[in-house]
C-alpha cells in the first residue's frame, strides 16, 4: 500500500509504520489520520502481520502535535465533529486492535502526539523523548482522548497538572509516572521494541486479542470489567491455541501456536 505521509515495513511479522512528515516534525493532520488509520486496517485484516510499531521519522519527533493551521476555520460544532472522526477513525481503533500496536516515541510526543503514543497498547521511549498535553497554550483541551487516557495512565492528579499547566516532562519522568514501559537510547529503541514484540508472538494470538479486550473493557462504563474476563476466559476453552498450550505445558516443551 503505497503513503504519502507515511513509512512502512514489514519484518518477520511486525509492519512498523513511520509517520513521515519530519519537516513538520511529523505533525498531524488529516492527511496522517486517514492514512494511519488504513495503516491500521491492514494490520487488523492481514494475516501476515502479527503486531505493530509506530514511530516518526528524523531524529526531533514522534508527533509534535496537530497541524494547528487546519484549526482556524473551525467553530463549535467542527471541533467537535473533527474530535469525534479522530478518535472513531483512528484512536479508538488503535486501542481496540486485537493485534498488539506499540509506540516507540523517538522525540517529542505532545498534543495529539502525546494522545497517538497513549493510544497504542503500550510505549518505549528514547531518551530525548518529551510528552506533553499542552493544548491550554491555544485555549483548546486535548480532543482525542487524551484527557481520558492520560488520566488512566498516570492518576487524576498528575493528569490535571500537566494538561491545566501545559508541562512538557521528559522521558524519565514519563517512565516514573507509568506513561511508557522503557526508556532506551535512540539508537537501539526499534531494536528493544522489537524484542518485547518478538517475545509476545510466540504467545497465543487469540489469547492477546482477548487480553487487549479484557483490560480494555476496565475503563468501558458500558461493561462489567470482571463479566469480561469471564465470557473472555471462557470463550478460550477448547480452541486449538488453548489445547496447544495445555499439551505443550503437559508434555514439557514450548508451545507452537503456528501450529494450531
Amino acid at each position: 500500500m503505497a503513503f504519502q505521509t507515511l513509512l512502512t515495513s514489514l519484518e518477520n511479522g511486525i509492519l512498523t509504520i513511520t509517520i513521515n512528515r519530519p519537516d513538520k516534525l511529523n505533525a498531524l493532520n488529516k492527511s496522517v489520520i486517514e492514512e494511519l488509520s488504513l495503516a491500521i486496517d491492514d494490520v487488523i485484516t492481514n494475516g501476515e502481520i502479527k503486531c505493530a510499531i509506530i514511530t516518526g521519522a528524523g531524529p526531533k519527533a514522534f508527533v509534535a502535535g496537530a497541524d494547528i493551521t487546519e484549526f482556524l476555520s473551525l467553530d463549535k460544532s467542527g471541533g467537535a465533529l473533527l474530535a469525534k472522526k479522530g478518535q472513531a477513525m483512528l484512536f479508538d481503533k488503535i486501542e481496540h486492535s486485537p493485534k498488539p500496536i506499540v509506540a516507540a516515541v523517538n522525540g517529542f510526543a505532545l498534543g495529539g502526539g502525546c494522545e497517538l503514543a497513549m493510544c497504542c497498547h503500550f510505549r518505549l521511549a528514547s531518551e530525548n523523548a518529551k510528552f506533553g498535553q499542552p493544548e491550554v497554550n491555544l485555549g483548546l483541551i486535548p480532543g482525542y482522548g487524551g484527557t481520558q487516557r492520560l488520566t488512566q495512565l498516570v492518576g487524576k492528579g498528575k493528569a490535571m497538572e500537566l494538561m491545566m499547566t501545559a508541562n512538557v516532562i521528559e522521558a524519565k519522568e514519563a517512565k516514573q509516572l507509568g506513561l511508557v514501559n522503557h526508556v532506551t537510547d535512540a539508537g537501539t529503541l526499534l531494536e528493544h521494541t522489537k524484542e518485547i514484540l518478538q517475545v509476545i508472538m510466540t504467545k497465543g494470538p487469540n489469547a492477546i486479542a482477548k487480553v487487549i479486550a479484557a483490560v480494555n473493557a476496565y475503563y468501558d462504563y458500558s461493561k462489567n470489567g470482571f463479566d469480561e474476563e469471564i465470557r473472555l476466559f471462557g470463550e478460550c476453552f477448547g480452541t486449538d491455541e488453548m489445547k496447544e498450550g495445555v499439551t505443550a505445558f503437559l508434555e514439557k516443551r514450548k508451545a507452537d501456536f503456528s501450529r494450531k
